[in-house]
């Protein structure tokens, strides 16, 4: 729990003076600009979820970019909460299409001029991918933010170890250990856009 509200700590507080600064203006225009770009495709209905998406947004990447810092744990390696974010807002697009558009919804699971005789496997098969949806949502984000810390870890003990050995040797595996933390930020920073993304795109095709 410290974990998961501790990057809430970092936005500033409302308030209902008008206050400009660097972190609330920087705030302000991230938020519109990814709202324009996540909105940008998607019906009109949709926009109504553009405070759910930037706040999920937000949060998964300061939970992302926590995982960074020294001696920190990061909640998004574990496949327990990923998933305990992928299910739910998976299921809410699903509940969102058959709730207004049933016809349609229930549609993606026969596309149209399907031969009788395959009908019942493509319908399988469809039911199968929407399930496996939600899996791959957490699987994506827990494997991608774990593999690149694993990474971290082992060259940087590399490092560590090659100090004794030599020096030259540590100085480049330390230049190449700086290089990886930078790829891993902005690795941190796709990973919660793409999230984002596609349950955007999920969202897409039930309104």
């Amino acid at each position: 729990m410290l974990a998961m509200t501790t990057p809430w700590v970092l936005f500033p507080t409302p308030s209902n003076q008008l206050v400009l600064n660097r972190l609330v203006s920087s705030l302000h225009f991230f938020l519109n600009l990814f709202s324009k770009h996540i909105l940008l495709p998607m019906n009109k209905p949709a926009h109504n979820w553009a405070f759910m998406l930037a706040t999920l947004m937000l949060f998964l990447l300061g939970m992302n970019m926590l995982g960074l810092v020294p001696y920190t744990f990061t909640p998004t390696t574990q496949l327990s909460m990923n998933l305990g974010l992928a299910v739910p807002l998976w299921l809410m697009t699903v509940i969102v299409g058959l709730r207004n558009q049933l016809s349609s919804a229930l549609a993606h699971f026969l596309p149209e001029g399907t031969p009788t005789s395959l009908t019942p496997i493509l319908i399988i098969i469809e039911t199968i991918s929407l399930f496996i949806r939600p899996l791959a949502l957490g699987v994506r984000l827990t494997a991608n933010l774990t593999a690149g810390h694993l990474l971290i870890q082992l060259i940087s003990m590399a490092a560590l170890t090659m100090t004794s050995i030599s020096t030259t040797l540590s100085l480049l595996t330390f230049i190449t250990l700086m290089l990886l933390t930078m790829l891993e930020i902005a690795v941190a920073m796709i990973q919660a856009y793409v999230f984002v993304l596609l349950l955007g795109l999920y969202l897409q095709e039930n309104t």
